[in-house]
């Protein structure tokens, strides 16, 4: 595996993330409509503590967005060809490391179901389901936490 950098994100960060999310192989059929018409902001960006990585030449690999009030993991996304490299691993080691800098005892995740088993290999603990909002959603979403103390 290449050399990997865990950075801030920038505002000229937000379209390559909208790529990234766009053409996640993750969220092709019955789960393309919650991810549709999503964009990643430089307002956004700015907001929220955005993390990217990347590889030695700058190719972006994945990217996690930590929300601070009320703490939660709103985004995580590891492009399609790094997945099984370790990039998900790092971030969430990563954002793990930012919550307790700031402070939180506990993020939550509502994850995207088929997700939801490689969140519980890091630790991550099931306390729940987020019932569908339709039409966007039609399915129930598991939600975890992460304990950071």
């Amino acid at each position: 595996m290449h050399s990997i950098t865990i950075r801030r994100a920038v505002g000229q960060d937000a379209e390559r993330l909208t790529t990234l999310i766009q053409e996640s192989g993750a969220y092709q059929g019955e789960y393309a409509s919650i991810i549709a018409d999503y964009r990643v902001t430089a307002d956004y960006i700015a907001r929220h503590q955005v993390f990217v990585a990347v590889d030695a030449v700058g190719q972006l690999l994945g990217f996690y967005a930590l929300v601070l009030e009320p703490p939660e993991l709103d985004l995580a996304f590891v492009a399609d060809s790094a997945q099984g490299r370790g990039v998900g691993r790092l971030l969430i080691a990563h954002m793990i490391g930012q919550a307790r800098e700031a402070g939180l005892t506990d993020v939550r995740v509502v994850s995207h179901p088929p997700a939801e088993e490689f969140y519980r290999r890091l630790g991550a603990e099931r306390v729940g389901t987020v019932a569908p909002t339709p039409p966007k959603i039609a399915w129930g979403r598991p939600e975890l936490r992460f304990t950071t103390i």
